[in-house]
């Protein structure tokens, strides 16, 4: 599980003078930490989807917030589990921070068919997801979510036994709905997404300073604040 100490030590090693002055250079050096990222900016697919309650979501709810996207089902056997789990360290060392209001996790299941509200609410405290930042989303549109999947290159594949084969892709999107990185598989490391996270609020913070924002102490400098005072 991931500490805030070794959130703040990555951190401090990034804000300090010749690691990074810029998000573009943080990504250039994440690039080169982490293997398994790819650093990819585009528009994000537009999305109307709804909680395991029933309410209507769309992905106009996160602007303003970065979110951390996945697809997965419930009944998945086997990678499925351990990626909610990956999500759910990632999510919980955000959480210690003052990231944890301008950050949202996002699952959507790819069996919308099977995946009821109930399975959808009961698989979250299963996996150590925390419901404060995190929802799960299905529809009632056959194969909607599987859509969204493709509009993202993901493709998944219909087995037997009502299995879905597909790859584990983590994406980050910032806080203006914009797609900004995909992070691969199961062996990437937490932090460096943590950090990437970060970086993007920093980043849309200095932009809307840039456009006549208010002169408040950025994300940064308030989490940075809380190791050097």
């Amino acid at each position: 599980m991931i500490g805030i100490a070794a959130v703040a030590v990555l951190l401090t090693a990034i804000a300090a003078p010749g690691w990074a002055h810029s998000l573009r250079e943080l990504e250039s050096k994440l690039t080169v930490k982490e293997r398994y990222m790819v650093v990819e900016e585009g528009p994000f697919p537009d999305f109307v989807l709804e909680d395991a309650g029933g309410r209507r979501v769309d992905r106009r709810d996160f602007l303003g917030k970065v979110m951390v996207l996945n697809f997965i089902y419930t009944e998945c056997p086997d990678e499925c589990p351990l990626h909610s789990e990956l999500i759910a360290e990632i999510q919980a060392g955000v959480n210690r921070t003052l990231m944890k209001d301008l950050v949202a996790f996002v699952s959507i299941t790819t069996d919308p068919e099977n995946d009821t509200g109930e399975a959808l609410t009961a698989y979250g405290p299963v996996h150590g997801l925390d419901a404060a930042n995190w929802v799960f989303l299905t529809s009632k549109e056959p194969g909607a979510t599987r859509k969204l999947a493709a509009g993202l290159r993901q493709k998944f594949t219909a087995r037997d036994g009502g299995i879905f084969q597909h790859a584990i892709v983590t994406y980050l999107i910032d806080a203006r709905g914009r797609l900004r990185a995909r992070y691969f598989g199961l062996k990437f490391d937490p932090v460096n997404l943590i950090v990437h996270i970060n970086g993007l609020l920093h980043e849309d913070h200095h932009e809307d300073r840039n456009k006549g924002g208010p002169e408040a102490p950025s994300l940064w400098e308030r989490f940075m604040g809380l190791f050097t005072s």
